[in-house]
């Protein structure tokens, strides 16, 4: 896209204008045609404008931000959040791989998002991607059922259930699935090992390895190493074999 269109939703006329003016000021190719205050008054301006991306607040009177979508049957724009900082929340974002900016707005920040936004072609997901923010975002500090990886052919839902094992590979994880599917996505295996810090069955075995204990097929204590179920071999490191072995213990995983 040479031009794209912006519509910005937030609550606080301060915050509207800081960021039509930021948008100005370092993103020249962004042309915002409109500003909103709520909810339904921006559903009125999309459904008139077309726009191309939507910067949207997330904490907002009357309706929130996700609400916005239920106006639409076929979500045909990006979105971008703009949102304060919670734990919660940005976990929700990263799972569901949607585009966010922290309040106060970093200039850099911004950049980053409008860049990835000229990069993309379609938004064939952003409905499914939507759902799974909803959810994710609901249920903060719940387990996290499923994850989009951002793939450079576009977007993979993977349920968290279904992984075997991630594998580091330098600043990609290669992921493994029950059935067989391996998908390389270009994220540090840290990003996903944080993410996935409150399912109990995922340990990090090694630097680079982050297993799903459902699928360990066999353990030799001796040789401090596993087999999964997909017979690929894992190495338990020495300074994490104790933690380990005490895990499997309390979550009565007998090998």
């Amino acid at each position: 896209m040479s031009e794209i269109k912006a519509i910005i939703v937030d609550d606080e006329e301060r915050a509207r204008n800081t960021l039509s003016s930021l948008l100005e000021n370092f993103c020249p190719e962004i042309n915002v045609i409109a500003t909103c205050s709520n909810v339904p008054e921006a559903a009125i301006a999309i459904n008139k404008s077309k726009p191309n991306v939507v910067f949207l607040d997330v904490e907002m009177p009357d309706y929130n931000g996700f609400e916005l979508l239920s106006f639409f049957r076929d979500i045909d724009f990006e979105i971008i959040f703009v949102t304060a900082y919670t734990e919660y929340a940005i976990k929700a974002f990263e799972v569901s791989a949607i585009d966010y900016i922290l309040k106060p707005i970093e200039i850099d920040q911004l950049k980053n998002a409008v860049e990835k936004l000229k990069q993309k072609k379609q938004f064939v997901h952003m409905q499914e991607q939507i759902e799974l923010l909803k959810e994710s975002y609901a249920n903060s500090g719940s387990e996290i059922r499923k994850i989009a990886l951002s793939m450079s052919n576009g977007l993979t839902f993977v349920e968290v259930a279904d992984i075997v094992l991630l594998e580091a590979d330098g600043a990609y994880t290669s992921f493994f699935l029950k059935n067989g599917q391996k998908f390389v996505v270009s994220k540090k295996l840290k990003f996903y090992e944080d993410m996935l810090s409150n399912r109990p069955f995922f340990f990090r075995t090694h630097r680079s390895y982050f297993i799903n204990l459902n699928y360990i097929k066999k353990y030799s204590r001796s040789d401090n190493a596993i087999i999964m179920d997909n017979d690929i071999s894992i190495t338990v490191s020495r300074d994490r074999k104790q933690e380990f072995e005490t895990l499997l213990k309390s979550l009565r995983i007998s090998i």
